[in-house]
């Protein structure tokens, strides 16, 4: 019994020396300043929610939260600069849902793979975007664009802000799930693509709320249905694509935060409880707010969920319809 005793308090002391050194970096995190690398240029959404959020963790922790902009291939060149950053919590990936769930598929060799090369930490938030038509196009609702697209195949034209942007794939899924044909003109941007549906060149278009707001409420463009699952809290009128025409339809930028593969579990449950906190206050609410975009936050299985389900989505619809990086 003695030699029983002693062997399980052998075992006992060396979980215990295995635990602490975790237990003690979470409690002593940070030390130093923290890099928040963002993969898009200064000013983008992305950048500005990063900046918000970093803002509000930088003043909690009593130290430096530099936002690192590493733009380039959409994304890829800074979210594999992520991936290969050392796992001990002073590098991480604040992203946008292109580089992880759409560039990849559209990249032969992509440098990282989304859901092997990263560990999530929080789902930021949400943020719908709006189908509009022209209103030359006299369809008011899914079901009579979907059945004026039927009678009327490769006549009606939709613009995006390129090939492979969330815009495009969005339309490309309501194309597959509809069954019907319309022609994709790709842009060097939104700003084009807005311009040129505003003008009647183009019938349709995807686009962030506060993008088309302004053209809307002029009757320059009139909303349809927006592409997220549920409502959107500042136009409660329009319906979801899902519930007025295509059940189970969501398409949706999303911004998460990621570490590289081998951060700890304590610095993961210490980085999403405080990042968090962060999602929580006034201002970073009201940064989202303005983007008409909702506060997600979650646990760091609730990321992964939501990004092994977005991945999967996106890869069937770019392959579907054939889609390449331009």
């Amino acid at each position: 019994m003695n030699i029983q005793r002693a062997f399980i308090c052998f075992l006992l002391v060396m979980v215990s020396a295995t635990l602490r050194p975790a237990e003690a970096i979470a409690q002593g995190y940070p030390a130093k300043p923290v890099r928040v690398i963002v993969p898009f240029p200064p000013g983008g959404a992305a950048d500005i929610v990063a900046r918000a959020i970093t803002q509000e963790m930088g003043r909690a922790w009593g130290t430096q939260v530099v936002v690192d902009n590493r733009a380039g291939a959409g994304g890829l060149i800074g979210a594999e600069l992520g991936a290969r950053a050392a796992p001990d919590g002073y590098t991480l990936l604040f992203t946008s849902s292109s580089p992880m769930s759409v560039n990849p598929h559209l990249t032969a060799k992509p440098p990282y793979h989304p859901l092997r090369d990263f560990t999530p930490i929080v789902l930021i938030g949400f943020s719908p975007n709006v189908l509009v038509v022209h209103p030359s196009l006299p369809v008011r609702t899914m079901k009579a664009l979907i059945a004026t697209a039927k009678a009327r195949p490769g006549q009606i034209n939709y613009a995006s802000p390129g090939a492979g942007t969330l815009s495009h794939l969005a339309a490309e899924l309501i194309k597959l799930q509809a069954g019907i044909d319309m022609v994709h003109v790709p842009y060097k941007g939104g700003p084009p693509a807005l311009i040129d549906t505003v003008a009647g060149h183009c019938s349709v278009f995807i686009a962030a709320y506060p993008t088309l707001s302004g053209q809307m409420r002029a009757g320059k463009l009139r909303a349809i249905a927006v592409t997220s699952a549920k409502r959107l809290s500042l136009a409660p009128e329009l319906p979801t694509v899902a519930e007025a025409a295509l059940p189970g339809f969501e398409a949706m930028q999303w911004w998460g935060a990621y570490g590289p593969v081998g951060l700890s579990a304590g610095l993961v449950a210490r980085l999403n409880a405080d990042i968090g906190k962060a999602l929580g206050s006034a201002e970073v609410k009201k940064r989202l707010a303005a983007d008409a975009a909702e506060v997600a936050g979650g646990g760091p299985q609730d990321l992964a969920a939501y990004l092994k389900a977005d991945y999967e989505r996106w890869g069937k619809v770019v392959k579907a319809a054939g889609i390449r990086a331009q």
